[in-house]
Order: C-alpha cells, then structure tokens, then sequence
C-alpha cells in the first residue's frame, strides 16, 4: 500500500510551488525590483562605493564581520536541526506511540512519519548548503574589499571598479543567504505536514504569505524606498568629515584629536 495519499501528494506540490515559486517571483521576475531583497542590494552595492571613499574602513570590516557571524550561525543551526532529524528516525516507534497515547493527530504509518522526516531533513540539508556557500562569499567580499586602493594610491576608475566588484560578491552572498533564510521559514511550514496533509497546506500559505509581504509591504522595504535618494548611483560622500574648525582629519575621524 502507498504510503502518500493523492491529498499527500497534492499538499507536497502545493509546497514545492509555493517554495519555488517565491523564489522566482523575488528573484527573476519583473517584480524582483519592488522587493525589499532588490532594495538592499542596491543598498550593499553603495555601501562598497562609499566604503572606497573612505581611509579608515575599521566599520566596514566590523560590519562584513557581523553578517559572517551570522551566517555561521544559521549554519551551525541547519546542522544541528539535521541531526534532530536522524534522532526522529532513531525514534520512530517511540514518537508514535506518545503521539497515540495523547491523541496527537499524527500518522501511524511509520513509513509515512519516515518520508516526512527525511523531507524535512532534505530541506535543512539545502538550507545548510546555501549558508556555507554564502558564509564563503562573504569572506570572497572581504578579500575584494580588502583590495580596494586608497584615493592616494590609485585613479578613481579602478577604485571604483575593484568596489563594485567587491558589492557584486557582496549581493550574491546576500542572495544565498536568503535562500537558506527562506528554506529555514518553509521548513516550519512542512512541519505541518505531521499534523496531517491539510495542516500542511495551511502552514504553507501562512509562510507563503508571511514571506510576501515582508518582501512587498513590509515596514522595512518602505523605509528603504523611503531613503531611496541615499541609494543612488553617484551620491558617494567625500569619504571625510569636518571637524569643528572645518579641517579635515588624516584618518578619516571628525575628532582633532585623531591626527
């Protein structure tokens, strides 16, 4: 006997649509450019072109250190979320015999409790992929970082060409980081699926739509359009600061002191 009903299989095509399909629409659709994802490539792009404006980049490099930080994180919990999962299996019978026992709607078919682990185990398996490779690109982007000549060193051309190559790398590791972000969010919605096929439905729309309006109408995203003039090509700062006598420190700093 099969395992997965056609309702089973119907909820799992509803995921996989709801999943990929979001992907598509931030990603390469026309509406790709209304989304708050595109506004902060935009803003990752300007903040390497005002980065090689400055001498002292000691904010940069905290800054690119945190987003590091936090990939590793997402990492290491996508990993450790998968080794839960080899303990479900492991457990198998127990699991269903406590469920059973407080009249927990989930399944009695093991084979069916194991199919739906190994998809979850799937799913945090592509999500700690996408982490480690974005965790990778971040550390691409710092070396390019770290290769932008100062203004005294080099022609304003190639310094801008080198930054926006570093912004480049800096938007593709952003990119496979939310895409080990969104399979992190869907994974909640495939827990649903325990509690049954029409559970499994719900929980994807609820994710589904969560993740819409965060990327279309969240207070975030109008916060960036609104600051939209910050973002565009060409308005790059001086890279230094006046100090209170109007001069111009050295190292960057509006603090006379730092001379």
């Amino acid at each position: 006997m099969d395992p997965l009903t056609p309702i089973d299989l119907a909820a799992v095509a509803w995921f996989l649509f709801a999943w990929f399909g979001l992907n598509i629409v931030v990603e390469l659709s026309p509406l790709r450019k209304r989304t708050l994802s595109h506004a902060m490539d935009r803003c990752r792009r300007g903040w390497m072109l005002a980065m090689a404006t400055r001498d002292v980049r000691i904010m940069d490099t905290a800054i690119l250190s945190g987003l590091q930080q936090g990939t590793a994180f997402f990492a290491s919990t996508a990993l450790l979320a998968i080794g839960g999962c080899f303990a479900l299996l492991d457990s198998t019978e127990r699991i269903l015999q406590v469920a059973a026992d407080l009249s927990i709607p989930v399944d009695a078919s093991r084979a069916l409790w194991e199919i739906k682990v190994l998809g979850l185990m799937l799913i945090l398996a592509y999500a700690f992929f996408k982490f480690g490779w974005a965790y990778r690109l971040f550390n691409y982007s710092s070396i390019v970082m770290g290769a932008v000549p100062e203004r005294t060193q080099s022609e304003l051309p190639r310094i801008n060409m080198i930054a926006s190559k570093a912004g480049d790398m800096n938007v593709l590791a952003g990119r496979h980081f939310n895409r080990g972000q969104r399979a992190l969010f869907f994974a909640v919605g495939f827990l649903g699926w325990f509690a049954g096929p029409v559970v499994f439905s719900i929980t994807t729309l609820a994710v589904l739509s969560v993740l819409l309006r965060r990327q279309f109408v969240s207070k975030a995203r109008a916060a960036l359009l609104d600051s939209s003039e910050l973002m565009a090509p060409g308005h790059r700062s001086s890279g230094l600061s006046p100090t209170s006598s109007g001069e111009y420190t050295e190292t960057g700093s509006s603090n006379p002191f730092t001379r």
